[in-house]
């Protein structure tokens, strides 16, 4: 695995093998996780798939201070670049790209990249500005490597849709690939913000999947509407003393559109996300589960 700090060494090493792999009449196909790096086994699996379907795979480490909508949370967000890179290293990564922040915006950025509608619930309406700089980060990103395809966790399902409305938008010449959520043992979404959870916050958080299990096997029950399932889910989560919700809301997926919350589920046609946010002590951790109309099953 090569470590690589500079964006042009970046962009001359993925050239010089574009180049070789038509040479040799290969595919030369180009994987790419972006991450903002205190990598964990979720952040593994998409390296490990990438691996799978890509020739070249490519692994960002940047925490993107342009996302975080609270200065403190950017400070505290956990950093850790030799553990990074055991990690990548074990899971096949050939090029390693970590950038500092002179490198990645060595003058301020007067460019925004805005994606509406989608943005407009959830993550987007609770932090203010956030899909904003990861859509300028990711479009930067996708401009230095050029992938063919690019690999996320379907924990950050919003970002997902988000950033496939980009690519769709700008036609970017990049798949985006959708991958399970990876979960601990108990079923908490594995997150690099975890750690900060003190050991009574850790067990009470577990109340994220359970809630949403419980989703799960009341979508068949007659007579239950979206707003019925939205309420049985908060009550669920407040019933532990430490969560305290930023959002519990359902909309249709991928599109983030609102949903009559009087509609019966069994009449839904298009597949919905059942998203979370919640608050332990100052961590704020992000689950969801998407449902497909046509057999009312997990989606992924």
């Amino acid at each position: 695995m090569e470590i690589v700090k500079s964006v042009s060494t970046l962009r001359e090493i993925i050239s010089k093998f574009r180049t070789s792999a038509i040479r040799n009449g290969k595919s030369g196909l180009v994987g790419f996780v972006p991450t903002m790096g205190y990598l964990h086994e979720g952040h593994g699996s998409l390296m490990r798939i990438a691996r799978q379907q890509c020739d070249l795979v490519v692994t960002s480490v940047f925490v993107n201070e342009l996302q975080f909508d609270e200065k403190d949370d950017f400070v505290r967000y956990p950093r850790d670049a030799e553990r990074d890179q055991k990690l990548a290293r074990q899971c096949g990564v050939d090029l390693f790209f970590m950038p500092d922040a002179e490198e990645m915006y060595p003058e301020p950025v007067l460019t925004n990249v805005v994606v509406s509608d989608v943005t407009a619930t959830m993550c987007g309406a609770t932090r203010p500005g956030h899909f904003d700089g990861v859509c300028v980060v990711v479009a930067k990103l996708f401009n230095i490597v050029q992938p063919d395809y690019s690999f996320y966790g379907m924990k950050d399902a919003q970002q997902i849709a988000v950033i496939e409305q980009m690519v769709n938008d700008l036609s970017f010449n990049v798949n985006i690939v959708r991958c399970p959520t990876v979960r601990e043992n108990d079923n908490l979404a594995m997150s690099s913000r975890n750690v900060f959870l003190s050991a009574e916050e850790r067990r009470q958080a577990v109340v994220l999947s359970q809630a949403l299990d419980e989703a799960s096997a009341a979508v068949l029950k007659e007579g239950m509407t979206f707003g019925k399932l939205e309420a049985l889910v908060t009550t669920r989560i407040c019933s532990m003393p430490l969560a305290v919700p930023v959002y519990i809301e359902i909309h249709y997926f991928p599109s983030m559109k609102k949903i009559n919350k009087e509609n019966l589920i069994v009449n839904a046609l298009d597949s919905f996300i059942v998203g979370l946010a919640v608050r332990f002590g100052k961590t704020r951790l992000i689950d969801n589960r998407v449902f497909d109309p046509k057999n009312l099953s997990i989606k992924i």
